[in-house]
């Protein structure tokens, strides 16, 4: 048991109860739940009120679901920050607990990783260099596995998988330069073979 938990200024976005009590349970922090996918409205005024009083972290899970709900909020509120966390570590650790993924299963160095790399200099950035032609070269599109590349990029960014149209979009919202990019992508041959 930690006897002084980290203390998050932010508001962090979840999904809904189990997540904020596992969060909870390291963390000195708020939560603001959509309650699942059904994301209105209201949440997004509400999210945006928290957004301008403390600053937001959307944090979803990892999955068809929070994507969704992430992109909403993108689009409402450019400016929030992100936490993400790898399929593996929102797995559910026991066969009891069902097969969803989210963030009520992850461990405390996992969550503490992704919050530790919550961007900060999030659409910030001025040296963006990536062109569509690079996702091309880089087989991110109309490749026999680009789906697969991209699944492995947003997986080792921790930015979340992001379909052809998205992908450049997102990389320049974290910030990421194309020599990043590369050296990621000089991993997933790695990882193919």
């Amino acid at each position: 048991r930690r006897l002084m938990k980290e203390k998050i200024s932010q508001v962090i976005v979840v999904e809904g109860r189990d997540d904020t009590a596992n969060l909870k349970q390291y963390f000195d922090v708020e939560t603001y739940e959509t309650r699942g996918s059904a994301i209105c409205q209201e949440d997004i005024q509400r999210i945006k009120h928290l957004h301008n009083l403390h600053g937001v972290i959307v944090f979803t899970d990892p999955d068809v679901n929070g994507e969704r709900i992430r992109r909403m909020i993108m689009t409402e509120i450019p400016s929030v920050q992100h936490a993400f966390l790898k399929r593996n570590e929102a797995a559910p650790k026991s066969k009891s607990k069902g097969k969803s993924l989210g963030i009520e299963h992850a461990s405390y160095e996992d969550l503490r990783t992704a919050l530790s790399q919550v961007t900060k200099n999030f659409g910030k950035t001025t040296d963006f260099d990536i062109t569509r032609s690079d996702l091309i070269r880089l087989g991110f599109l109309a490749g026999n596995d680009s789906r697969k590349r991209r699944e492995f990029l947003g997986e080792e960014l921790r930015i979340g998988y992001s379909n052809g149209k998205q992908l450049l979009k997102r990389l320049e919202l974290f910030g990421i330069n194309l020599a990043k990019v590369e050296s990621v992508m000089a991993h997933y041959q790695e990882s193919e073979k």
